[in-house]
């Protein structure tokens, strides 16, 4: 079993060279698809494997911790591995008909091959005991990211692109100099061996230079307000599957790293004395309300959505600054819950663009009656992102609300509140301009009944969406194993 661990990185190493040498656009799209799908099926058996408090070690090369690198599996890390290799699946079904639309097919082989370095950075990032392990991958990823954001049909992906670059490298430069800083107090690398020995320089002021650091890189990389600037534009102007991918993992796989660097590396008693609680729990909520309130204003449903989810990570900011039990489980609920509501959604809105050609909300007025199954499902995930009793947006929602009633913390009852009303109201801006609003002609791409009658998602398209709208609801009923998991980590992290 150990050994099983590291195939979910070595699988996609070896795949992405190979695949960017490929000429054909579909054989590279069947290879990253099956890589997505393998990586899913091991994140899934080590899920089961570990999800009643045990865990999976693998030493790299032979080398024992803390001189080699060590990847250790639990309930947390096993569960963003599957939360990344099943956003990895859904988005590259959805590819199939989407990226031959938005990528000139002369650059697609290179795009799948940067889709699987994202996804091996990613989980390098979930898997790993050791910090500057977790940097290097964190690097791999971004740029990664920076390469697949660029692709977009125009040329304001490229600005955003580069701005999230700029962005980006201060983060990834912040926290490498809290490593480093780390490193020097503690003369290790390994995360339990420096929290096993943290009494012996806890005193020692670069330790506290270290957190602030490391803090600020990664809340940049999370896009934590009011660190998020780069979000919009990058989400907005992407391929529709890279919005997908990113949207549903790049934050929550960040956000997993401050939860390991406050509850893992750092003893919770030390930044509890900073008042890190307290300033996380401010930025949270003013993130859920700022959010909200800009993805109101918006006109462009990507941007819309992108908005959205800074209100979102605020919701999980606000979870893992409450330090209880309750809290920390209802945030990484709502890493799997929301990363399942967004995907869906920008699955969504990658269809309208594939056959509308545009995401404007003006120009989309009344193409809810013509793609009325499209309109379905973006609506149960509208729905979920708002909170409605059965669907898994609720479920975070009510955990997030115990948790803050537990601590007395009537001010995040307040802002959960306002949240869901503005979640409600550009939702049903969403639903008011596809369905309700008079139609206003546009050209739809339909090959399979042409302009007229009803316009047909492509099936690999409609597939994917139905995929995710189920999810949806499925996990809002049935909580068994996001409710067991979120606990289980929950429970794990908040150890003496």
């Amino acid at each position: 079993m150990e050994q099983l661990t590291i195939l979910l990185i070595v699988i996609p190493l070896m795949v992405a060279p190979i695949t960017a040498l490929i000429p054909s656009e579909k054989i590279t799209w069947f290879l990253t698809l099956v890589v997505c799908l393998i990586s899913l099926a091991l994140s899934i058996y080590l899920l089961y494997a570990v999800i009643d408090g045990k865990h999976i070690i693998y030493e790299l090369g032979g080398w024992r911790p803390p001189w080699g690198i060590e990847y250790k599996i639990d309930s947390l890390n096993a569960f963003v591995a599957l939360i990344v290799s099943g956003i990895g699946s859904l988005a590259c079904l959805f590819a199939y008909r989407s990226v031959p639309d938005e990528i000139e097919s002369s650059k697609i082989p290179l795009f799948y091959a940067a889709f699987q370095l994202c996804l091996l950075g990613l989980l390098g990032i979930a898997l790993t005991g050791d910090i500057f392990n977790l940097f290097v991958f964190l690097e791999i990823s971004s740029l990664a990211t920076y390469a697949l954001i660029s692709m977009g049909k125009h040329r304001k992906a490229l600005t955003a692109a580069f701005s999230y670059l700029i962005l980006g490298t201060i983060g990834a430069t912040f926290f490498l100099i809290g490593v480093g800083f780390l490193f020097a107090a503690s003369g290790s690398l390994n995360t339990a061996d420096i929290a096993s020995r943290f009494s012996r320089f806890e005193d020692m002021y670069v330790v506290e230079t270290a957190l602030i650091f490391m803090v600020t890189g990664i809340a940049l990389k999370a896009a934590i307000f009011p660190l998020h600037s780069w979000l919009p534009n990058a989400y907005t102007q992407a391929p529709s599957a890279v919005s997908v991918f990113l949207s549903a993992t790049a934050t929550k796989v960040s956000l997993y790293v401050l939860l390991r660097i406050l509850y893992d590396l750092y003893p919770v008693a030390y930044w509890v004395d900073m008042l890190l609680p307290q300033i996380m729990l401010s930025l949270g909520c003013v993130a859920v309300i700022y959010g909200s309130y800009r993805a109101c204003q918006q006109t462009e449903m990507k941007r819309l959505l992108a908005f959205s989810s800074v209100a979102q990570i605020g919701y999980m900011v606000i979870g893992l600054s409450l330090v209880n039990q309750l809290g920390l489980t209802a945030s990484i609920i709502h890493l799997f819950n929301h990363a399942v509501i967004k995907s869906t959604l920008f699955i969504g809105a990658g269809i309208l663009l594939y056959r509308a050609n545009t995401t404007e909300l003006g120009s989309l007025r009344g193409l809810g009656k013509d793609m009325p199954w499209t309109f379905a499902a973006i609506t149960l995930a509208g729905l979920s992102l708002i909170g409605v009793p059965g669907t898994v947006g609720f479920v975070s929602k009510w955990y997030l609300l115990e948790a803050a009633v537990e601590k007395g913390m009537w001010i995040v009852v307040i802002t959960i509140v306002i949240g869901s009303v503005l979640a409600i109201t550009y939702v049903w801006k969403i639903v008011e301009n596809l369905y309700f609003r008079s139609k206003r002609k546009v050209h739809i791409q339909d090959v399979s009944s042409g302009d007229s009658g009803i316009a047909r998602a492509p099936k690999t398209m409609s597939a994917a969406l139905w995929i995710g709208a189920i999810l949806c609801i499925f996990f809002g009923l049935n909580t068994e194993l996001s409710f067991e998991a979120a606990s289980s980590a929950a429970a794990a992290l908040l150890k003496p």
